[in-house]
């Protein structure tokens, strides 16, 4: 199965089964800026138990490895769990957590076009916040580097202010400084 064919896949199981998503990790930044190759599909999601029992029946079904213990716990601990396919295909399901930024970053969430298959993804301005909290926690220049080439692809088109509010909320101003030097 190719990737496109995994997000196809992957989108088309979460709307059947009614469960609420949004595409993030390098597949949107790569959406809002400059491409790069990944074999991992970011998913958050914000199911309910019948919801992700019917998911997780259609991922079993398209020849996806599930451990659906480790996925209902994920629902109880609002944490993650992954879908493991063939060629080393994996997809990390990431159940929305409860914080201000988490709820906001949900509710912006838009239709796009993900590799020829019509899906929700987080926003732009979503996005870097996600990359620029993934970089403070990982310590990854790869993350940074997303940020900044959504930044140089998007130029005035993002919303400095929104992005602004969030990093001073969450504490993440050495990342954006970093970002804003031109240092990643």
């Amino acid at each position: 199965m190719t990737f496109s064919q995994v997000v196809a896949e992957a989108i088309g199981l979460l709307e059947r089964s009614g469960v609420p998503y949004m595409v993030t990790g390098s597949l949107a930044s790569s959406y809002h800026g400059e491409p790069r190759a990944t074999r991992d599909l970011d998913v958050v999601i914000d199911p309910e138990p019948a919801g992700l029992g019917e998911l997780l029946a259609g991922l079993e079904a398209a020849g996806f490895y599930v451990d659906r213990d480790a996925a209902f716990e994920a629902l109880r601990d609002r944490s993650q769990f992954n879908a493991i396919g063939d060629e080393a295909t994996k997809i990390d399901f990431i159940v929305r957590k409860d914080r201000p930024f988490s709820i906001e970053e949900f509710k912006r969430r838009r239709r796009a076009d993900l590799l020829g298959t019509p899906g929700f993804i987080a926003s732009l301005e979503d996005t870097v916040v996600a990359k620029l909290e993934w970089a403070a926690t990982t310590e990854s220049e790869r993350q940074l580097r997303d940020v900044a080439g959504m930044l140089a692809v998007n130029g005035e088109a993002i919303d400095l202010a929104y992005v602004e509010r969030w990093v001073a909320v969450l504490g993440l101003d050495d990342a954006w400084s970093s970002v804003a030097r031109g240092s990643p």
